[in-house]
C-alpha cells in the first residue's frame, strides 16, 4: 500500500531517554513520520526546544506550572494542554496515527488504554502498563487496536515470534545485564548510594528504570509484561544474565530450536522496529561485528542478591491485583531510594511490606485504580513509620 501522507506520531514522554530517541528516529524518517503531539511530565525548556524543531499542533506538560510557562512561550502558535489529561487529549488528536507511550510508571494506563479505544497503533515503551493492568489492555488491543513493545526484550521475541503459531513455541528467555552491582558483595549492597545505582554498564535510560535493572525488578516486570503480550504462561517465561546486553532475548521452539535476536544495545532499533511495523526499518544503529564480540556469557539470576525478581513471580503467581501493587509498591520506594529516604536493600523488604497486605481482587479498571492508590498510601506510611 503506497502511504499518501506522513503517519502521526504523538510522543508522551518526549524529554525523557526513550521520547528523545523516537524523535531522532522520526527526524531521520525522510518523511515517513511527521510529529503530531509531544507531551512530557515538567521539562519545559526540553520541550520547547521540541516544539520549535518539529512543530507539532500540541504539546502538554503534566505539571501545571510548567504547562502555564510553556503556553506563555508558545500563545497562539501551539495548542498547550496541561495535567494528566493533556496525555489522553493529545492520543485523541485528529491526525495521530501511532502513540509511542514511553511515559514512566503507572501514569501511562490511562492514555494507552484511550489510545487503543480510538484506534491507535501503541508503541508501548511504559512496561509499568502492562504490569497493572495486562489484561485489560491486552483484550482492548486486540478488540480495537494494534499494541507493539518497544522494550528491546519483548521486541526481540516479537521478531523471533514472527507469526508463529502459539503452540510451537516452549519458552522465552529474556536477558538481563545483571546491571552495576552483578558482581558486588552481598554484604556491601546495603551501602549502594543512588548515584551508584545510576551508573548502568550498557544502556543509558532514565532514573526509574536504571534503579530497576539495579534491583533487577525491572526484569520482573518485563517478565510479567512478556506473559501478556505473548499469551504466555508463567513457566514459559524465564531469566538469564547476560551482561554484553547483545542477545536480547531468545525463543525456544518445541522442536528443541532455539531463536536469539541479537544488535547493539541501543534503544532506536526497537523503537523503530514498533514505528515502521510491518515494514523493515532503515539502518539507525551501528552494525553488530561478530569478530569483535569476544566471549557471550550466560548465568542464571541470582534472587538472594536480587530479591525483587523473585517479588515479581510471586506477584504474578498471586494474580489478580498484586503485580499492581508490586509495581506501585516498587514506584514509592525508588523514588525514596533516589531521595536518600531509603537504602538499596530496603526497597525489596518495602515491597514485600505492601505485598503481605494485599489481597488480590479481580482485574478491573476500577479495582486496578484502587489498589494501585492504596499500595502508595501503604508503602508512604510504612515508609514514613520505617518499619521494615
Amino acid at each position: 500500500m503506497v502511504q499518501d501522507r506522513p503517519l502521526g506520531v504523538a510522543v508522551l514522554g518526549s524529554t525523557g531517554s526513550i521520547g528523545r530517541q523516537t524523535l531522532d528516529v522520526i527526524a531521520r524518517s525522510e518523511g515517513k513520520f511527521r510529529v503530531a503531539a509531544l507531551c512530557a511530565h515538567s521539562d519545559d525548556a526540553t520541550l520547547s526546544r521540541q516544539i520549535a524543531r518539529f512543530r507539532p499542533a500540541f504539546a502538554g506538560l503534566v505539571d501545571a506550572s510548567a504547562a502555564e510557562r510553556l503556553a506563555r512561550e508558545w500563545e497562539g502558535k501551539v495548542r498547550i494542554g496541561a495535567g494528566a489529561a493533556a496525555l489522553t487529549e493529545a492520543v485523541e488528536l485528529d491526525g495521530v496515527d501511532v502513540v509511542v507511550v514511553a511515559v514512566v510508571g503507572f501514569a501511562g494506563v490511562r492514555p494507552t488504554l484511550r489510545a487503543l479505544e480510538v484506534g491507535r497503533r501503541v508503541a508501548l515503551a511504559n512496561k509499568e502498563t502492562l504490569v497493572a493492568a495486562g489484561e485489560i489492555v491486552m483484550a482492548l488491543a486486540r478488540e480495537k487496536g494494534a499494541l507493539l513493545p518497544v522494550d528491546s526484550e519483548h521486541a526481540a521475541v516479537f521478531q523471533a515470534i514472527d507469526g508463529k503459531p502459539k503452540e510451537s513455541l516452549y519458552k522465552v528467555t529474556l536477558t538481563a545485564s545483571g546491571g552495576p552491582f552483578r558482581n558486588t558483595p552481598l554484604n556491601e549492597l546495603k551501602d549502594v548510594t543512588p548515584e551508584q545505582a545510576l551508573q548502568h554498564p550498557t544502556w543509558n535510560m532514565g532514573g526509574k528504570i536504571t534503579v530497576d535493572s539495579a534491583t533487577l525488578m525491572n526484569k520482573g516486570l518485563e517478565v510479567i509484561e512478556a506473559v501478556h503480550l505473548f499469551g504466555l504462561g508463567l513457566d514459559q517465561v524465564g531469566v538469564v544474565v547476560h551482561p554484553q546486553s547483545l542477545v536480547h532475548a531468545l525463543v525456544e521452539y518445541t522442536d528443541g530450536s532455539v531463536l536469539a535476536q541479537m544488535a547493539v544495545a541501543d534503544m532506536r532499533l526497537p523503537i523503530a522496529q514498533a514505528l515502521w511495523y510491518p515494514e523493515r526499518s532503515p539502518r539507525y544503529i551501528e552494525r553488530l561485528d561478530l569478530t569483535t564480540l569476544g566471549r557471550l556469557e550466560f548465568e542464571a539470576p541470582d534472587t538472594e542478591r536480587f530479591p525483587c525478581l523473585a517479588l515479581a513471580v510471586a506477584a504474578l503467581q498471586a494474580g489478580g491485583t498484586m503485580p499492581c501493587v508490586l509495581n506501585a509498591a516498587n514506584e514509592v520506594a525508588v523514588t525514596a531510594f533516589l531521595q536518600g529516604r531509603l537504602g538499596f536493600m530496603q526497597i525489596p523488604r518495602l515491597i514485600e511490606e505492601v505485598m503481605e497486605r494485599h489481597r488480590p481482587a479481580e482485574v478491573t479498571l476500577e479495582n486496578v485504580f484502587t489498589s494501585d492508590a492504596w499500595a502508595r498510601d501503604e508503602a508512604a506510611r510504612r515508609l514514613a513509620a520505617l518499619t521494615l
